[in-house]
């Protein structure tokens, strides 16, 4: 006769969730071990599993109601380092969603009982849609490839708006499925109408990039922003100093920051989701410019998540008061998930909301 937690897992699938407990089940004549944003996705941290019935595998973890979490069942290679990279991926059969991790390997994903998927990245019916197109700029100030693609949206409205420059921007169209939740929140009077410019990282240069970059800035003022002038309906930037904004995660979350904190007078707005403001445990340079220049009058919103890298909720905390201290106006906020865009995407609305109020138009 089945165990009753594989006969469980076989009808509800993984993992099985009992207010904060979760179960994870496996089945097999030998176990894998368990890495997710539970653990730092380390494998030399991987959770071990207990044998519950010949064949059956189980591993309970205790989780907040309202979390959002990625895991992996992985089988350690004992001669690497550690880190999850290291590790072989075996597939959860029983838990059919994935998710793509961002470097080249997915995830298996699940949400608690007091969470779910954001409905405002769900397009819907009788709701006007922007335009999103593909321009492609030749620049000197590229650290590679002299070309980038640039993905403009245009909202469905022909009132002049703010511009939001987007690091990652592929990312933030496909996985963040951000001009959907633009569309939405213009269509219930949630924000006011919003222009987008998202732009292509340089890949393997990507670090470097956003690393705090004059390239990276002197791209966005000299080809991006004139491009969005001229293909969009925007807010001139000398009648309404600070008007646009920056939106980026990670590392291109430092440099949305770093955008606003270099040219305060184009882009007044910072979104920064999980910025990466301490690297390896050195601090970027945007410590510095913030604590030792002059005052600059940005709005700030800032998240991250409480199974974030180790080292970023820190540095989040004391650039959030680094930031206070200089006189900004800044919001941040944690949620209970980890480093990933479902949950950058599942948090995004609230930022946008709270700098693009109708109200403050």
């Amino acid at each position: 006769m089945p165990h009753p937690l594989l006969e469980r897992a076989r009808q509800e699938g993984t993992p099985l969730i009992d207010g904060e407990t979760v179960t994870l089940v496996w089945r097999g004549r030998q176990s894998p071990q368990l890495i997710g944003d539970f653990n730092d996705w380390y494998a030399r941290k991987a959770l071990k599993l207990r044998r519950a019935a010949p064949g059956v595998w189980t591993r309970k973890v205790t989780l907040p109601l309202d979390a959002y979490v990625e895991y992996a069942y992985v089988r350690p290679n004992p001669s690497q380092r550690g880190k999850s990279k290291d590790a072989k991926r075996v597939s959860d059969l029983l838990n059919p969603r994935i998710t793509p991790n961002g470097m080249g390997e997915f995830n298996h994903f699940f949400y608690m009982p007091k969470n779910g998927p954001t409905p405002l990245a769900q397009p819907r019916r009788g709701v006007l849609r922007g335009t999103v197109t593909r321009q492609v700029l030749l620049s000197p100030f590229l650290v590679v490839g002299g070309r980038r693609a640039v993905y403009l949206y245009r909202p469905p409205t022909a009132e002049p708006c703010p511009l939001l420059v987007v690091y990652d921007g592929p990312d933030y169209l496909r996985r963040g499925r951000l001009p959907t939740i633009v569309d939405n929140l213009i269509a219930q009077g949630r924000i006011r109408p919003l222009a987008l410019a998202m732009i292509t990282n340089g890949g393997k240069a990507r670090f470097i990039e956003y690393a705090c970059s004059e390239s990276t800035l002197a791209f966005v003022q000299y080809e991006v922003l004139p491009l969005a002038l001229t293909e969009l309906n925007l807010i001139d930037p000398e009648a309404a100093l600070g008007a646009h904004a920056v939106l980026g995660a990670s590392m291109g979350g430092l440099m949305a920051l770093y955008t606003g904190v270099r040219l305060p007078h184009l882009f007044g707005h910072e979104l920064c989701q999980s910025g990466a403001f301490t690297t390896n445990g050195v601090d970027q340079v945007i410590y510095d410019l913030i604590r030792d220049g002059s005052p600059r009058p940005l709005k700030v919103w800032m998240d991250a998540g409480q199974f974030d890298i180790r080292s970023l909720l820190p540095a989040n905390h004391r650039m959030r008061d680094l930031l206070v201290a200089r006189g900004c106006d800044v919001t941040y906020r944690e949620y209970n998930a980890g480093h990933n865009y479902p949950a950058w995407r599942d948090d995004l609305w609230r930022g946008l909301e709270l700098l693009f109020s109708p109200a403050l138009s």
